[in-house]
């Protein structure tokens, strides 16, 4: 996981993201334990405060949960929940503005499609990747 601390998005956001892809990804399966607050701060020189605000937005959502004294654990279920919370807003957040782009530039819906399909043939960078660097 990477954080861009020059980004718009919040530190404690690119957090929650992170741990989110992780999940996607298999890097942390259910109920698996996630780093503590201490490594996230550690590792990437953040204050505690920020790296809990991130994991306590995932608690909130049922991704992830406590065990006290022991840690932060990936929730049964998440890999489903964090699914379904992406794909609500992948059509406004990517595809509407790919289409948009595509407009603009004049490509039909079937050249948009052949450069998906090209896409998807070729290889994504980390595809293959299941484990997690703090």
């Amino acid at each position: 996981m990477e954080l861009e601390f020059n980004s718009e998005k919040p530190i404690f956001q690119q957090i929650a993201e992170g741990i989110e892809d992780a999940i996607l990804t298999g890097g942390f399966p259910e109920e698996s334990q996630i780093p503590s607050i201490t490594e996230f701060s550690l590792r990437y020189t953040i204050n505690p405060a920020t790296a809990l605000k991130g994991v306590n937005l995932l608690v909130d959502e049922q991704i992830l949960y406590k065990k006290r004294g022991v840690g932060m654990f990936v929730s049964p279920g998440a890999r489903e929940r964090v699914r379904q919370k992406r794909l609500q807003s992948f059509t406004p957040n990517f595809v509407a503005a790919m289409v948009a782009e595509a407009r603009r530039l004049g490509l039909t819906a079937e050249e948009l499609s052949e450069i998906i399909r090209k896409e998807f043939s070729g290889s994504e960078p980390g595809s293959d990747q299941k484990g997690v660097s703090l």
